[in-house]
């Protein structure tokens, strides 16, 4: 993909006047649509862009006129659609994982032992094996798996592999035994380490435990980093994206995406969250929230915070046991005024605050550390500070994220995903809170749209399609999986466009195609709107634009 150019970066930066003209870019023969900023559907056959903002939208015959020497874009009739934004990805890990072992979509153990192996043998150099993916629920294992299994294809060197979810990851006896853990090791605050009958470190580690590992994994070297993030940046416009929320930067990154900012190399705007509120975060934030930095391409606002694990590796905190392990209820972080000090850190600082929050007791401890906190900095409220996942909340707690203006930033993937275990987890009861979307509408929340990727896939109209049909993509469940709860289309597209925006404080800028605002948008090979909602996810990307200079064009 060739970078970026940003055609007026170099009179700007000589002092010199942009040429006038009434327009610079007419992309017309579209089936058009966008948002307005009250989130209604609007359709255009034409648009208009200036200096990177959109001038107008509208018919052919109205906008020509008003086109100048502008440069012609003849779309062929393709939908047209505001780029859409991402508001939970993990930029960074999206990039590594096109280097490392991925284990995504592995259907068995054996299946993922011999990935493991080829990869080993291929990089016979690399001191680490590293990587990630797994989920033991595919593989239909019906416990984690273990060490052993590992050293029976990577025995000699440390292979470091994480679960799916990020909550938990798979280590072979060298990197256990590099890390100096032994039956003796106790469970850190917040962590769990799986163990043999005999009380040894069986191989997974969950959460809070896996600290004890990654601590000696080597960091990425500047190389290595630049890379990840060239190789996410081109999977990102490949798939529509020219926006993302990244949930917890720590200096090395933040330093990197400022000087991928100053250099022009963004090719999607970065609304990036501080990891916690310790040593990154007092770097970070020694000059204040960084906001709509190089054009707009890099804000700095927000601080991601976390109260739990996963449900898929039985991390996230619940209220009752969980109904198939009767003895555990999950993994809070940290006491409430422990959370509560953090966010009060973060909003004195003028922070939005993101907690991710998966399980009914974690949610719970997040609305009443919310709450507390607000009574300390009242200002704060308008943060527009959100809950990252809201996955499983009683039912009785979800009005409070009304009453506390929360954003409820939630991935509908991830139903998509969870519905083959999540009952399982959780019994039939606590589903009524559970992947809650039109509950959340209904009571006036607002819905940021995302996918977690790399946990989930970086393509936002898998999310689209989970949103509206709550289906697989082989159509399963018939009807979806509790389908009381999906979106429309026009409630999904607004998830991952203007709400997105709104979730960044961005929505004057972002979000939809309306005049003055940044022309960030997208070609695509079908209608996703009026056409069969089981099509939303078979959509591939002809075109992605983002202040009207082009990023990405497909073969």
């Amino acid at each position: 993909m060739k970078p970026m150019m940003l055609r007026l970066a170099l009179p700007m930066m000589l002092g010199l006047a942009a040429p006038a003209m009434a327009a610079d870019l007419l992309v017309k023969n579209v089936n058009g649509y966008t948002l307005d900023s009250h989130g209604q559907l609007q359709r255009f056959d034409a648009l208009l862009v200036d200096h990177g903002k959109v001038e107008a939208t509208g018919q052919i015959s109205a906008l020509q006129p008003k086109a100048g020497t502008a440069r012609v874009i003849d779309g062929g009739g393709r939908t047209l659609l505001p780029g859409l934004i991402d508001a939970h990805g993990h930029v960074m890990e999206l990039g590594y994982y096109s280097t490392q072992v991925d284990l995504t979509g592995t259907r068995s153990l054996d299946e993922a032992l011999a990935r493991i192996k080829t990869y080993a043998e291929a990089h016979p150099d690399a001191p680490w094996i590293i990587g990630g993916g797994w989920n033991q629920e595919i593989w239909k294992l019906g416990r984690f798996p273990t060490a052993k299994e590992l050293d029976a294809v990577v025995a000699k060197r440390p292979v470091w592999l994480s679960r799916v979810d990020g909550h938990a990851a798979w280590a072979n006896s060298a990197a256990i035994r590099l890390a100096g853990i032994t039956a003796k090791t106790a469970d850190p605050k917040g962590g769990r380490i799986e163990r043999d009958a005999e009380g040894n470190p069986a191989g997974v580690f969950v959460d809070g435990a896996t600290d004890l590992v990654s601590a000696k994994v080597p960091e990425p070297t500047p190389a290595q980093r630049t890379a990840a993030l060239d190789a996410a940046l081109a999977e990102m416009a490949k798939v529509g994206l020219t926006g993302v929320g990244d949930p917890g930067i720590d200096t090395a990154t933040y330093r990197l995406y400022r000087r991928y900012a100053d250099q022009h190399k963004l090719t999607a705007r970065i609304y990036a969250m501080i990891h916690n509120t310790g040593a990154d975060f007092d770097t970070i934030s020694q000059d204040g929230p960084l906001v709509g930095y190089g054009d707009d391409f890099l804000s700095v606002r927000a601080v991601k915070l976390y109260a739990d694990g996963a449900l898929g590796s039985r991390g996230a905190a619940l209220l009752s046991p969980y109904s198939d392990d009767t003895h555990n209820r999950g993994l809070l972080f940290q006491p409430q005024p422990q959370l509560t000090a953090m966010i009060e850190k973060a909003f004195g600082k003028g922070y939005q605050v993101c907690i991710h929050a998966i399980g009914d007791a974690a949610n719970r401890e997040v609305l009443d550390s919310y709450a507390a906190a607000y009574k300390v900095h009242p200002e704060a409220k308008a943060f527009r500070n959100r809950v990252e996942h809201a996955q499983i909340v009683a039912v009785g707690d979800i009005p409070r994220f009304k009453t506390l203006d929360l954003i409820a930033s939630m991935q509908p993937t991830h139903a998509t995903s969870d519905m083959n275990m999540a009952e399982a987890r959780i019994g039939h009861d606590r589903m009524a809170g559970a992947y809650a979307w039109r509950t959340f509408l209904d009571q006036g929340t607002v819905i940021a749209g995302g996918s977690d990727f790399p946990v989930e896939s970086p393509n936002p109209f898998f999310g689209l399609y989970s949103a509206v049909t709550r289906q697989d993509h082989q159509g399963q469940p018939p009807g979806g999986w509790y389908p009381q709860q999906a979106m429309t289309i026009t409630e999904a597209l607004r998830a991952f466009t203007l709400d997105a925006a709104y979730a960044e404080d961005a929505e004057k800028t972002l979000g939809t195609l309306e005049p003055g605002k940044w022309a960030d948008f997208i070609l695509i090979d079908r209608d996703i709107i009026a056409g069969p909602p089981a099509d939303i996810w078979k959509t591939r990307v002809l075109q992605t634009w983002v202040g009207g200079n082009q990023v990405y064009a497909a073969e």
